[in-house]
């Protein structure tokens, strides 16, 4: 029986996991400490990388902390753990958003690990025009059947539901490229060559839709540094509105871990996407961007998805930016009886 020795490189393979977990802005606002006693991984916000203008709640952020619970999820269990996942643990520290416990070795780990381990370094978010043909409707129920079981709502508009969704954020666009605190925002998190390895290099923008039909995000709108050319989009889009039951941190959470499982399910079928999230970033237009005949639920993340080029990635920082420097001691995991330290 193989013997897991939970080392330095262990945890930085699992940390370097984490962190390819896509983010508003790219911001990464995430950081992580090792508690070696326990082999629990704490996940903490990070504020300083928050964005106080478009995203004052903090909801994005949890969201993308989420999504880096996930891939830290799933390459425990590639590595051969089973983590314990445990959202929010101590309200008397509110940064502390997650904690991920190696408590087991996993015998019963899923047979699609592998598969979506490898996914988490080819999934790249995509903002250029989707060509290919319509996604089959058995890959769409994939990827809602994995939302379901990630406590999330995941459903594909159609016709003038559709139209509404993108009419909305077309409005959230405006108001994004008009209001001078949210653009100035924004375009603070466009990145030059030689900036630190997080916000949105300047070469992985994409265009603008020649048509106007795709309120794809102009990073650049009002004062454009590097202009490109204006590209047709598709004109059928297939958009798929991620929706949580409650509308709690907690929930905001379960959001980011179905949004980047059901991201990974997508990359493993060769179905690309991006994120058209530009109206749940204005509360009055989020509340409106649910379909009152689906039930009550709480709308959080809306997403284009297609066939296309795999998408250029974008930098993340190294795992000795993100984690305790502790951690990276051998003393720490490697007590001095010589025992390895596992689960």
């Amino acid at each position: 029986m193989d013997i897991l020795v939970l080392d330095a490189a262990a945890v930085e393979r699992l940390i370097a996991a984490a962190v390819a977990a896509p983010s508003i802005h790219n911001s990464q606002p995430w950081r992580f400490r090792l508690d070696p006693d326990t082999s629990t991984i704490e996940v903490r916000a990070l504020p300083e990388r928050s964005l106080p203008a478009t995203d004052p709640d903090d909801r994005a952020l949890h969201i993308s902390v989420g999504a880096a619970v996930l891939n830290l999820r799933i390459a425990a269990r590639r590595a051969g753990w089973a983590p314990a996942v445990r959202l929010l643990p101590d309200s008397a520290e509110p940064d502390l958003l997650a904690e991920v416990e190696l408590t087991d070795r996993s015998h019963a780990r899923l047979a699609s690990t592998g598969e979506l381990y490898d996914a988490i370094w080819r999934r790249h978010t995509v903002r250029t025009p989707f060509t290919g043909p319509p996604i089959p409707a058995e890959v769409l129920d994939r990827l809602a059947e994995t939302a379901q079981a990630e406590e999330a709502l995941l459903h594909f508009p159609t016709g003038d539901e559709r139209a509404r969704l993108l009419e909305l954020t077309a409005e959230a666009e405006r108001r994004n490229t008009t209001d001078p605190v949210r653009s100035s925002e924004s375009r603070r998190w466009i990145r030059g060559p030689g900036a630190p390895a997080y916000g949105i290099p300047a070469a992985a923008l994409g265009p603008q839709d020649s048509d106007g039909r795709m309120p794809m995000r102009d990073f650049t709108a009002i004062h454009p540094q590097e202009p490109l050319a204006p590209a047709l989009f598709e004109t059928r889009p297939c958009i798929a509105l991620l929706s949580t039951r409650g509308d709690a941190p907690v929930d905001w959470l379960r959001a980011g871990i179905a949004l980047q499982h059901l991201l990974l399910v997508a990359t493993v079928h060769g179905v690309r996407a991006s994120l058209l999230h530009q109206a749940m970033e204005w509360p009055e237009l989020r509340r409106v961007a649910r379909d009152p005949q689906r039930g009550p639920s709480h709308p959080q993340v809306l997403i284009r998805l297609g066939y296309g080029p795999e998408g250029a990635p974008t930098p993340r920082l190294a795992v000795s930016d993100v984690l305790d420097p502790d951690v990276l001691d051998p003393d720490v995991l490697d007590p001095d009886d010589g025992d390895p330290r596992r689960p």
